[in-house]
């Protein structure tokens, strides 16, 4: 009892080990996707249906985005998306409140975010390839598209965009 009781007076007061110490995710890279922080409505592609909100925040000191879903059907999801150093890529983990996790990396590439991954559904094997494009009049447009032969051809899935909401 003696030991545990100890161990955990020494957790307690243990300095804190920072990974990435104050300022460290500075890097232009690392703010690539800035431009999808803040409160969005999403429509469809001819702007007259939404589909759903968006609070999307930096979070972690800014080393990470953290995007939060909520959509007109009740639907719901969160993502975590980060600037990987070593690999100069990016990473998106979502899931979603129904259990479903997509898994996807890519770059910032002439002016759009392009994330692709495989998951696997009620339909087999998927590749997606979503693409975020920062519109000159401050709104993003995403394309989802979906390929079900490894990537050989593609089919949209969704094609929408993010207005930002009014506070």
């Amino acid at each position: 009892m003696r030991t545990i009781v100890s161990l955990a007076l020494a957790a307690a007061i243990a300095p804190v080990v920072r990974v990435n110490p104050p300022g460290a995710c500075t890097m232009p890279e690392q703010h690539q996707f800035d431009f999808w922080i803040g409160d969005w409505t999403v429509t469809d592609s001819s702007g007259t249906k939404t589909l759903g909100t968006e609070h999307n925040v930096a979070v972690l000191g800014g080393c990470a985005l953290q995007e939060n879903w909520h959509g007109s059907d009740g639907s719901e999801g969160t993502s975590l998306n980060a600037y990987i150093v070593t690999s100069k890529k990016w990473h998106q983990s979502w899931i979603a409140a129904n259990g479903n996790l997509l898994l996807l990396d890519g770059a910032f590439t002439d002016g759009k975010m392009i994330l692709a991954g495989a998951s696997t559904g009620p339909k087999g094997a998927v590749v997606n390839r979503i693409t975020w494009t920062p519109l000159s009049d401050g709104r993003v447009r995403q394309t989802w598209d979906i390929s079900t032969d490894g990537g050989k051809t593609w089919q949209n899935g969704f094609d929408g965009f993010y207005a930002r909401r009014a506070h």
